[in-house]
This record gives C-alpha cells, sequence and structure tokens, in this order.
C-alpha cells in the first residue's frame, strides 16, 4: 500500500494529519482513541510490518482499512 491510498483511508476512518515530521515521515492522529502514529511519507510501497505497526499505534483494525 502507497502512501497516497493510506492517507486517503485513514482520513476516511477519522484520523487527521497533526504535523510534518523530520525528513519525509508526518505524525497522524486518531482523536477517537486519543492516539498518535509517524507514516513515512516517500515513494514506493510501505513495508507490510510498517504498516501494521502504524495501525497498532492508531489503534486501527486492518479489516476496517480494508473495508475503505
Amino acid at each position: 500500500m502507497t502512501y497516497a491510498e493510506l492517507s486517503r483511508k485513514l482520513r476516511a476512518l477519522g484520523c487527521v494529519l497533526k504535523r510534518q515530521g523530520k525528513g519525509s515521515h508526518e505524525i497522524w492522529h486518531n482523536p477517537s482513541v486519543n492516539r498518535s502514529a509517524v507514516i513515512p511519507n516517500r515513494g514506493g510501497d510501505i513495508p507490510a510490518g510498517t504498516l501494521r505497526a502504524i495501525l497498532k499505534q492508531l489503534g486501527v483494525q486492518h479489516e476496517d482499512l480494508d473495508s475503505r
């Protein structure tokens, strides 16, 4: 999954871009569970392990992401 796909799906789930991080990273926040995660914003697919960690940090289930 690319950064563009992930950001579109996270917005649909109610997550918001909080701020720009260092370099090509962004801080995203899930207000429903009050949790944040750092997401890399660069070309190509986000590795599967990194994607799992991002979803866990944001308190989002992978099934919720697939339905969007």
